[in-house]
């Protein structure tokens, strides 16, 4: 039986997973990497510390699963749309202010060159059209700007390659310099249309002072640009081969980003009870949900929406379009708020006495106290508590890095049931910015009948819920849970050539899953905190007005 490498870099861990050609997990395995964040909003990490990781685990899944490395017949690489910066014999240059070596990557999340961001919005170039209207400062262009101005005499001067993670990985399997459709055109602002044309906007580049990386046909970013899942350089390098344990020529999917993998792996999955999705592949929208959220929708036509990434041509999905809204953070958000909560170690222990996770213990407890104050949803106990999420920055629909969370229902309480009220009311404001991206796609022209769910957070039934019930749409949880790891593993069979086309891996790999019904009971309590959450955003914009008139 043939089987495939899925390997999924994420912000805090490498995963790598073992699958067959029908979708089954035979394995997985993870190690964590590292991140520095030497200042507020700098987060960096290692590139050689990534792939260590990554070989760790690729030796991990084989010794565990006890698989001949002449059944593995394709590789998939994802990861975060961080960038890696590498001189000329392709080792680290440093990225950080204090001149560390070792940290040669600007995390996804970093948000250093906000100024950048706002400069390159403000030329209103057209290239800006494919991105919503907006950079944002997560994105490549504002990264190389900051970098060209604040380490102009180190980084830049020293650098040979500026690449995309998922790009670095291919590039270290590989040897092949190649960069993914998908990084480039979703991160860096290269044009691709239905015309066929695939190029840099030099007119653009220049524009932001960043025309010399066009130099030497572009040798610093990219020349030769490949569509996800298309066969990488001649396969796994001998070098590579050796440090993973797999054969040389094994094939070598051109990478994705974390969250498109998350698409590839959820939208061939069919429900047992499939009557109300419509066919095709748009009218779906994935929800990719970990540290962050990413809203991902395919249409067959382009359809702009401001504030929300995109329309990427072929980006993900050979000639479809896709648009890709965003929370800068969920998960984490998620996590801020109870770790930073006076109640948290006290619920982290009597979860540990439970043997539970904390976050079904906080379900737990408000089941509760819902039980005891006579109220017939928990939902319902955020009445006078409400969060805006955005802590870090807005991505989708306002664009708008320089927002910030706000909490409105505040008392000395600060036991365990209030820890529980605010976990509840933040996972709430989670699913109001995912109906207020969901509004906007659908103003603009989508149409949005389904959910697709995917992400560590699909496994808190109160998320799951919670997202239903806000947005009034059904969700369907596909049966295998790493939707992301099986996403990269469908790049490496598509390469491998053992399936005719990257949908036709996807039909025979994504399997079944169950569909989560919207209770409508709540249906007019969610609209009522809706409206308040919409009005925390006009507030926060007001009190901007005041302070700075």
């Amino acid at each position: 039986m043939a089987h495939y490498i899925g390997i999924d870099v994420g912000t805090g861990s490498v995963r790598a997973a073992l699958v067959t050609s029908k979708g089954k997990i035979v394995t997985t395995a993870t190690q964590e990497i590292e991140v520095s964040s030497p200042l507020p909003d700098y987060y960096e990490q290692s590139s050689e510390n990534i792939w260590k990781s990554v070989i760790d685990t690729v030796k991990t899944i084989l010794h565990t699963s006890g698989i001949s490395k002449d059944s593995i017949h394709g590789i998939g690489f994802d990861a975060t749309c961080s960038l890696v910066v590498l001189d000329k014999d392709s080792n680290p240059v440093s990225v950080s202010p204090s001149g560390n070596s070792t940290y040669n990557v600007v995390m996804w999340m970093d948000h250093r060159a906000k100024d950048q961001a706002s400069e390159i919005n403000d030329t209103k170039h057209k290239a800006l059209k494919s991105v919503g209207g907006k950079v944002s400062p997560e994105m490549e262009p504002p990264k190389l700007m900051w970098l060209k101005k604040n380490l102009a005499e180190t980084c830049w001067k020293d650098s040979a390659h500026f690449i995309e993670l998922p790009d670095f990985l291919t590039y270290k399997a590989t040897g092949s310099l190649s960069r993914s459709l998908c990084s480039v055109v979703c991160k860096w602002l290269f044009q691709a249309d239905g015309s066929g044309k695939k190029q840099w906007d030099e007119n653009f580049m220049e524009s932001i002072g960043l025309g010399d990386l066009l130099l030497h046909n572009a040798s610093k970013i990219g020349s030769t640009v490949l569509p996800p899942g298309e066969p990488c350089g001649v396969g796994l390098s001998h070098q590579a081969a050796a440090e993973l344990g797999l054969n040389p020529g094994t094939s070598v999917g051109t990478s994705i980003i974390d969250a498109h993998a998350g698409v590839l792996g959820c939208l061939g999955c069919v429900p047992d009870d499939a009557s109300f999705i419509l066919p095709g592949m748009n009218n779906r929208m994935v929800l990719i949900c970990g540290t962050s959220s990413c809203h991902m929708i395919m249409s067959e036509k382009p359809v702009f929406v401001p504030g929300v990434w995109g329309p990427y041509y072929s980006a993900i999905l050979p000639d479809m379009w896709g648009n890709e809204g965003g929370q800068s953070a969920s998960g984490k958000l998620v996590d801020f708020v109870v770790d930073t909560h006076p109640a948290c170690e006290e619920a982290k222990t009597q979860a540990a006495q439970r043997n539970n996770h904390l976050h079904l213990f906080l379900n737990e407890i408000l089941e509760k106290e819902a039980k005891f104050k006579g109220i017939n949803s928990t939902c319902k106990l955020t009445h006078n508590f409400h969060v805006w999420p955005d802590f870090h920055g807005n991505r989708s629909p306002v664009a708008d890095p320089s927002l910030t969370g706000m909490k409105s229902g505040l008392t000395f309480a600060c036991d365990i049931q209030n820890l529980a009220l605010q976990y509840l009311a933040t996972i709430q404001s989670i699913g109001y910015g995912t109906r207020h991206i969901i509004e906007e796609n659908v103003r603009a022209g989508h149409c949005v009948k389904v959910i697709y769910m995917c992400g560590g957070l699909r496994k808190n039934p109160l998320f799951v819920q919670t997202h239903a019930d806000v947005t009034g749409i059904p969700i369907i949880l596909p049966n295998e849970e790493e939707s992301v790891l099986l996403g990269a593993a469908v790049l490496g069979a598509t390469a491998s050539k053992d399936f005719t086309s990257i949908q036709d891996a996807m039909l025979s790999m994504c399997g079944k899953g169950k569909v989560i019904m919207p209770n409508t009971q709540n249906t007019e309590y969610h609209q009522k905190k809706y409206t308040v959450f919409l009005k925390m955003l006009d507030h926060q914009r007001e009190y901007q007005q005041i302070m700075d008139s």
